[in-house]
């Protein structure tokens, strides 16, 4: 049995191929600001800079993956997001996105990416 850390990964590596079939660059994955703040992929396209949070199913049994995108887990990616931009201060033009990643037994892997999220 595959435990919930490399099922998490795996779904990241898929959501890493999808977006650079998508003409997306990967700028960071997992990307770490004081062990508070964790960005699963930052990359960009068009020069906008990317915030982009990966949720991963097996079943449906919780729901959608994207479903667990919490309001608690959003202000978490706003807040890693300013602190990456005080430290790259290029950054100009920002936006939060999320992959979801639905992987069945049996089935094709299903994406579904939002672009441009704001949870108020």
């Amino acid at each position: 049995m595959i435990n919930h850390i490399s099922r998490g990964k795996d779904g990241e590596q898929k959501a890493k191929e999808y977006l650079l079939l998508r003409g997306f660059d990967i700028l960071f994955t997992n990307w770490k600001y004081k062990n508070v703040y964790e960005i699963d992929v930052i990359a960009e396209k068009n020069e906008t800079v990317h915030f982009i949070e990966v949720k991963t199913r097996y079943s449906l049994k919780y729901g959608n993956p994207e479903d667990a995108v919490s309001l608690k887990k959003f202000r978490c990616l706003q807040k890693g997001a300013e602190a990456f931009q005080i430290l790259y201060p290029r950054v100009k033009k920002i936006q939060f996105d999320i992959v979801s990643v639905l992987i069945l037994p049996g089935k094709e892997i299903e994406f579904f990416f939002i672009e441009d999220v704001y949870l108020g």
